[in-house]
């Protein structure tokens, strides 16, 4: 029978300040068969929105003038069945992204993500994943002092792993 809808529908709310990137946020996400964009929210309005809706996932700005992002944050993560949250930013060099990821983001995506990228995103939230966009995990790693190192000799152990192909 030919529904136009996935069979499991992933539901998303979308926060932030800005109305233009809540709508866009919702028509990109609004045109995969397998994502529907329940609720969408001024910082104020999140808590009670996100209750009330019970998305899945929620992308949720984290510099908003109304109300902290990480407060949201904390607020969403202490809710019953809490949803998946990550956060939103115009920054990829956000001081905040390991504060938000050690008090329980999933993810951090710029705002300019590739719209071509964001359901598959989403999809990767839902699943249990985690997300950082590849200019927040630059940031992340030179934020960081000795990530870079770690990573490298990470890379050198599963090479030693790794036997030469004839």
């Amino acid at each position: 029978m030919g529904q136009s809808k996935a069979e499991h529908v992933i539901r998303v709310g979308v926060v932030d300040d800005e109305a233009l990137v809540r709508s866009g946020f919702s028509l990109i996400l609004g045109a995969a068969d397998d994502i529907e964009v329940v609720a969408t929210a001024s910082g104020g309005d999140a808590v009670g929105t996100i209750r009330r809706e019970r998305p899945d996932v929620v992308l949720l700005d984290i510099r908003m003038p109304d109300v902290d992002g990480l407060t949201v944050l904390h607020q969403l993560r202490m809710m019953p069945n809490a949803p998946v949250v990550a956060m939103l930013t115009t920054f990829d060099t956000d001081e905040y992204v390991l504060t938000a990821l050690h008090s329980g983001a999933a993810g951090f995506l710029l705002k300019d993500t590739e719209p071509a990228q964001l359901a598959h995103l989403v999809r990767t939230l839902a699943a249990g994943g985690v997300v950082l966009s590849p200019k927040a995990s630059r940031a992340l790693l030179h934020s960081h002092p000795g990530a870079e190192a770690a990573a490298d000799e990470e890379a050198a152990r599963v090479k030693l792993l790794t036997p030469p192909r004839a």
